[in-house]
């Protein structure tokens, strides 16, 4: 809910928002490039890279939060709705408009006084929230969440797969 008064704490709100529903890290996000969304035989636009600091394949459908974000900076010179898998005859356009890293946490840090919040806000915690509530807490499996995040061994994701007392209320329920 929060609306900041300025274009540089809307971009760093956009773009953690983008993390928290994509689950990819600043380093990711940064280099995304129009060559990484790609359409799937329905039309769902997905993007397909690879993690920066690991290289392993990550590959995450759009939901409508990050998808409406890509379309507000629309940085692309051609229409999503015409974006065709693995169809590309020019160079690359970045997708956000990403600043440095050392900016952009300091930049959550002021959006986070703004809203009152105490956590230490970083551009992880939107890839830990990506794994624990968008996905984990949504009943996405965990072998699933490790392919999505980019984790070549299982263990890693599992650290994020903290088990919450509404989710065991739910397994419960259902059993």
């Amino acid at each position: 809910d929060y609306k900041p008064d300025n274009k540089r704490l809307e971009k760093v709100r956009d773009i953690f928002l983008f993390c928290c529903f994509t689950g990819y890290d600043y380093s990711t996000t940064a280099a995304l490039t129009d060559k990484d969304l790609v359409a799937d035989d329905d039309g769902a636009l997905w993007i397909d890279t690879h993690r920066i600091k690991t290289k392993t394949a990550a590959k995450v459908k759009l939901l409508d939060i990050p998808l409406g974000i890509i379309k507000k900076y629309e940085l692309l010179d051609i229409p999503l709705s015409i974006i065709k898998k693995y169809e590309r005859k020019r160079d690359s356009i970045f997708l956000l408009p990403v600043m440095s890293n050392a900016k952009y946490n300091l930049y959550l840090k002021e959006i986070a006084a703004a809203c009152e919040i105490e956590k230490n806000v970083t551009s992880h915690l939107a890839r830990h929230t990506f794994a624990t509530t968008v996905t984990y807490a949504n009943g996405v499996s965990i072998e699933s969440i490790s392919k999505m995040l980019g984790h070549s061994n299982i263990g890693t994701t599992q650290i994020y797969g903290k088990i919450t007392d509404h989710k065991i209320q739910e397994d419960m329920t259902a059993l």
